[in-house]
């Protein structure tokens, strides 16, 4: 038992270590998966959202500290007592979003390891059971350094992990596993490969056969039968491929100009996902960076899920030199964790993306 706490104890501390530092690398977008979770006809605590990107911070920092704690041996039965509580909340959680096909994501991983609900569930379960094993044989958890050493390792990992934190809240992620990274092509990104798997569908058709409601089930063929059509129903019963990049457009008037912008050879994206929710301060900085880039013959557009009453109002009043377009606000979120960001791209290829504290950095060549 003793060797198996041990080898258990070393997983596990590990895989809480990478989990929290994918999320602590990228605390934006998990604050968004918390948002989904709060939303209406999940959880139902709306109440919540505004604090969102704090329980993130939070939660991931919590997360790596307490395998740094259980690696190290560091007071066994607060963070046996941690460990447990965080994985049967976990395994509610992605249990929950299964069943009831609530969050398509759990964001266990971020952006980096993408699982369904029910892989999702599978892995909480297997982690509730080894935490259990962990629980059980928790008297043999003793320290694997001395009282200095291992305070030194626990606030040293602290300082790391705030730090750190910090540094991509004002800047980006310092690892960009989204398909909308630096030298990504989003045109690229949105086509699907030939011999890409397509999706299955049953169908479940019902005729009125002599009186007797039937049900034939096929892969999409209209069934031969001898009888009175009433209805069918359909269902995905397994996925196709999904490009990367989808839900992309650039939308103006109910026009699509994504395909025609994407082949200019130097465009600028201004990006605000919901302007509710910008620094509109910063467009002040954005006006003067973006008169350089159409100086240097660049396109300038900006895209935001904000209607034309607060774009245009924003335009007017920062008297800036280019007009808004329309795009889904998932998508303007995937793009870039910052609200505004600001893009470089050439024809439809990521060259420069920056976060709005970090607009100095700009080259327009």
């Amino acid at each position: 038992m003793k060797y198996l706490v041990g080898v258990v104890r070393i997983f596990v501390g590990i895989l809480f270590i990478i989990s929290g530092f994918i999320k602590l690398n990228d605390p934006v977008g998990f604050s968004f998966k918390l948002e989904e979770y709060f939303s209406q006809g999940v959880l139902d605590l709306p109440f919540l959202t505004p604090f969102a990107l704090a329980i993130s911070v939070l939660v991931v920092i919590v997360e790596v500290m307490v395998g740094v704690m259980l690696i190290l041996g560091y007071k066994r039965k607060l963070t046996v007592w941690t460990l447990l509580a965080m994985i049967i909340f976990f395994t509610f959680l992605t249990f929950y979003s299964a069943y009831f096909n609530k969050v398509t994501d759990c964001g266990c991983f971020g952006d980096a390891i993408k699982l369904t609900p029910w892989e999702s569930f599978t892995k909480d379960v297997v982690l509730l059971v080894l935490i259990l094993i962990i629980y059980v044989g928790r008297k043999y958890i003793t320290p694997l350094v001395n009282s200095k050493t291992l305070m030194s390792v626990l606030y040293v990992s602290f300082i790391a992990c705030v730090g750190y934190v910090y540094y991509v809240l004002n800047h980006l992620p310092v690892i960009d596993f989204r398909p909308y990274e630096i030298g990504k092509n989003i045109e690229e990104g949105m086509n699907t490969p030939a011999d890409a798997p397509k999706a299955v569908f049953e169908y479940k058709w019902k005729f009125n056969v002599n009186g007797n409601e039937e049900i034939y089930v096929t892969n999409g063929d209209y069934p031969t039968v001898d009888g009175e059509f009433i209805d069918v129903e359909t269902e995905e019963i397994q996925a196709g491929y999904e490009p990367p990049v989808h839900d992309f457009t650039i939308e103006q008037n109910g026009e699509d100009f994504a395909a025609a912008l994407l082949q200019e050879p130097k465009l600028v994206m201004v990006i605000a996902y919901d302007l509710r929710k910008s620094n509109l301060e910063v467009f002040k900085e954005i006006k003067a960076v973006t008169d350089n880039a159409l100086k240097a013959g660049y396109i300038v557009i900006g895209m935001s899920a904000s209607g034309p009453d607060q774009t245009d109002a924003l335009k007017k009043e920062n008297n800036l030199a280019f007009d808004f377009y329309f795009t889904d606000e998932t998508t303007l979120k995937t793009i870039v964790r910052s609200n505004p960001g600001v893009l470089v791209l050439e024809k439809g290829t990521i060259v420069q993306k920056l976060h709005y504290n970090d607009l100095e950095n700009l080259i327009f060549e």
